[in-house]
């Protein structure tokens, strides 16, 4: 089993930051792909961003540019640093790891006010 902690959520102003972590811990040989999701109220859960082991990313167009994610493989912890933060980033963010199976963590909300 592995479980997925996300940290880092919060309220915060148009034109702001956070900076998101998810730390993976449990019984595993390695983790593949990570990635951010993100929910909003009354939709969809969509792509935010993932990395791979050896760091290549993909963004969702809506966050290009704003979001950059990186992983530190020493401590299994994916992070996503978000700038110029928009009303429309508001949802609960989902980190998700692969080590075979698929894991999901629990969500942090991000609130963005405008």
């Amino acid at each position: 089993q592995v479980q997925l902690v996300e940290s880092g959520g919060g309220l915060v102003q148009a034109g702001g930051s956070l900076r998101l972590s998810c730390a993976a811990s449990g019984r595993f040989f390695s983790i593949g792909v990570m990635g951010w999701y993100r929910q909003a109220p009354g939709k969809e859960r969509e792509l935010v961003a993932q990395i791979t082991r050896g760091g290549s990313a993909n963004y969702a167009d809506s966050v290009k540019g704003r979001f950059t994610i990186s992983r530190d493989n020493a401590k299994n912890t994916v992070y996503l640093e978000m700038n110029s933060l928009k009303p429309e980033d508001t949802g609960v963010y989902y980190c998700n790891a692969r080590t075979g199976p698929l894991y999901w963590g629990q969500g942090t909300q991000v609130t963005v006010s405008s």
